[in-house]
């Protein structure tokens, strides 16, 4: 090939299936992903004129960076974290996922505000400070029969979730909000309509829904990480529109798009979008290779136009085939990561 291949850094904080199956695929295309530790890299004006030491890469820069997972620290440390990411979309390296996009998928509160802008069915959705204002909340929707879900505004795989509201026909009140960072996420539940129930996982690369998984469990969480079953299901056009929807509205390269069926909103509501989407499970249940077609839109839609010398195009891969901060002390890691099975 002429010249030398790309170098990428996948920044993860846990190298493991994920991040192997990046590198393989970046290696069937003639170009090398080398893992990077954000907490590991560092600020040092003294030494370059871009002034970011990114370990393995000596005083250069990577051609590009592909997100994976961000450690969790205190939030001075994961904001030092997503500046170096910053700093490196300022110095015209492409990242995958932008870190703004990463931010806003993070923030659930930012996810739900930006799909319900962008008028793509969700379930209505509170944030408030006020412990008094979330009872309220609660209790009102208890009176009209419905239960709503408590999230951690920064949590993933269904971590610290709790239902509150008319539950089994009884009252139950809010939690204390210092479990929840003082801060009040509240999602109106959408009950299933047989058990077990399901959800869908989609996943979206380059603006384009390219595989589903459905997610069945006896409990009313549809998280892999707590025991959900994924099975191979058909990726319908209904399915895939939406979640490209609430892809676009978050501005990701690739996401997961957790929806549900639903009585209302023609059939079908997004209740997450992961921005540093896991796919493990995913992939037991399709056809192609997830990372090979993340790498190929890394490749052939963000590098293509702008590294086009160094980007050499090796055999297609597989075909179109079947259809995852606590911030105010600590930032939850951002990302999913070898140990964890979504």
């Amino acid at each position: 090939m002429a010249g030398r291949g790309l170098r990428v850094a996948i920044f993860t904080d846990e190298t493991g299936w994920h991040t192997a199956r990046l590198q393989k695929a970046l290696r069937a295309r003639g170009h090398e992903g080398r893992c990077v530790d954000l907490a590991d890299c560092r600020i040092d004006t003294t030494r370059s004129a871009h002034g970011l030491v990114i370990p393995g890469f000596g005083r250069e820069l990577p051609d590009a960076a592909l997100i994976r997972g961000i450690a969790g620290g205190s939030f001075e440390a994961v904001t030092n974290r997503l500046g170096v990411l910053h700093a490196l979309v300022a110095l015209g390296v492409p990242v995958y996922n932008d870190p703004r996009a990463i931010e806003r998928a993070v923030d659930k509160a930012a996810t739900s505000l930006l799909l319900h802008q962008a008028a793509i069915p969700t379930p209505p959705t509170w944030v408030t400070e006020s412990a008094a204002e979330a009872e309220r909340i609660v209790m009102r929707e208890s009176a009209a029969g419905h239960a709503v879900v408590v999230k951690p505004l920064f949590g993933s795989q269904g971590k610290g979730i709790e239902l509150v509201g008319r539950v089994d026909g009884a009252h139950v009140p809010m939690p204390d909000l210092r479990h929840f960072g003082r801060l009040a996420y509240l999602q109106r539940f959408v009950p299933q309509p047989r058990t077990p129930g399901h959800d869908w996982r989609v996943m979206v690369v380059g603006g384009k829904a390219v595989t589903a998984m459905k997610r069945v469990s006896a409990h009313w969480i549809h998280n892999v990480a707590r025991g959900a079953k994924c099975q191979r299901c058909e990726l319908t056009p209904a399915l895939a529109v939406l979640a490209e929807r609430a892809s676009a509205a978050l501005g990701l390269d690739y996401a997961g798009v957790d929806i549900v069926p639903s009585a209302v909103a023609g059939g079908l509501q997004v209740i997450e979008v992961n921005g540093v989407a896991a796919w493990r499970g995913l992939q037991r249940v399709t056809d192609f290779d997830i990372a090979a077609r993340i790498v190929d839109d890394l490749l052939d839609r963000r590098l293509a136009g702008r590294l086009g010398g160094l980007v050499v195009q090796a055999e297609v891969h597989a075909p179109e085939g079947a259809a995852g901060m606590p911030l105010p002390a600590t930032r939850k890691a951002v990302g999913t990561t070898s140990r964890r099975r979504g």
